[in-house]
């Protein structure tokens, strides 16, 4: 048996979302005990990462290096960035989803995603603005 949905997740510029909730209601609605769910999100300028939902310290150390490492094109250690069309945080966006993931597989044990105690799935926007990014769930039994 297989399943998808395609999720529509509304950001508010940089920062992890967490949809953990939204995966786990598919697996449990498709009533599978075990399985592999395949996360993919549609888009080049965010990704996908698992983190710590416990201590919201986390997801904003997370972006905050992100931030250093990559900073806006128009940032002095940047000046060696082209691709400037759609705004200062557009390649820097594209270099941080490049270092991260655009896919996640989660395996489906005993009816629940195999997820640690402390672990969520989270969109991981790059772009300074908001955006509605696009998630595919492929739940494979």
């Amino acid at each position: 048996m297989t399943r998808q949905c395609l999720l529509s997740l509304q950001t508010q510029g940089p920062g992890l979302y967490e949809f953990t909730d939204r995966a786990t209601a598919l697996v449990k609605d498709a009533a599978v005990d075990t399985g592999l769910l395949t996360v993919f999100v549609r888009h080049t300028s965010c990704s996908l990462v698992i983190q710590e939902n416990a201590d919201p310290d986390v997801r904003r150390d997370l972006d905050a290096f992100f931030r250093r490492l990559v900073p806006p094109s128009n940032d002095p250690s940047m000046r060696w960035v082209v691709h400037t069309t759609e705004g200062p945080d557009d390649m820097p966006a594209h270099i941080k989803a490049a270092l991260t993931a655009v896919s996640l597989s989660i395996p489906v044990m005993d009816g629940r995603l195999a997820l640690g105690t402390w672990q969520g799935i989270y969109l991981f926007e790059h772009r300074d603005r908001p955006h509605r990014r696009e998630v595919v769930l492929h739940l494979g039994a």
